[in-house]
């Protein structure tokens, strides 16, 4: 199986567009931030490009999105969020926003919500001998949760749930310089990059896992 992973895209649609076109895929998956804070319309009206585009479209909300669009996303069949979906006898499922922060963005729930919807999820996709979680947050205490100043600021919940379940996969976004992969408890972890920059990941799901950080124009 081809997935295509997408997350901070931040209202540039167009460009999300153009990665979808250029990698023909069985699976997008949109890690979160679709918009940056838009209208329920607005992302509507994106996802339904979007899915023109693609063979199957699956979605979080991050936490610059905002709470009505993961209604949005249950209406139009693609939501992840506490959610599990099997494609080819592969399980998908996520969790939307982000943890609490000083920040107070539209979208940030609790960790302890966090690991809930999580459960959730994977309650649903459990029996799939590879699963792909889908946290719009990355797992604290990874190469791919640090700001530019050092701080690690993923979410705990995430950690411990890869660590509790292990996964095959674990797809995020949130931490835009944090872009690259990393492992945790045999699980593979990526941070796609923010999208609006032209980044994105693959995955390739055969006899083994092949994951790329990749970047339109490079």
């Amino acid at each position: 199986m081809k997935i295509l992973a997408l997350t901070d895209i931040h209202g540039s649609y167009k460009r999300a567009e153009e990665i979808i076109a250029k990698h023909p895929s069985d699976v997008v998956i949109i890690g979160g931030d679709l918009t940056t804070v838009g209208t329920v319309k607005e992302a509507e009206e994106a996802l339904k490009k979007m899915q023109t585009l693609a063979n199957r479209l699956l979605c979080v909300a991050g936490n610059m999105d905002l709470p009505a669009h993961d209604e949005l996303f249950a209406r139009l069949g693609i939501s992840l969020n506490g959610r599990g979906v099997k494609i080819e006898g592969i399980g998908f499922f996520g969790v939307s926003a982000a943890p609490l922060s000083p920040l107070h963005t539209p979208y940030e729930i609790s960790e302890a919500e966090i690991g809930k919807r999580s459960l959730s999820g994977f309650s649903q996709v459990k029996d799939c001998s590879v699963t792909i979680f889908v946290p719009h947050a990355p797992p604290y205490g990874t190469k791919v949760d640090i700001l530019h100043s050092g701080i690690h600021v993923g979410s705990t919940a995430v950690r411990d749930f890869i660590e509790q379940e292990q996964p095959t996969v674990a797809v995020c976004g949130h931490i835009h310089e944090a872009r690259g992969q990393d492992s945790l408890e045999g699980t593979k972890i990526v941070n796609c990059g923010p999208a609006f920059t032209g980044c994105y990941a693959t995955i390739e799901i055969g006899d083994s896992i092949l994951i790329e950080n990749r970047q339109l124009g490079h």
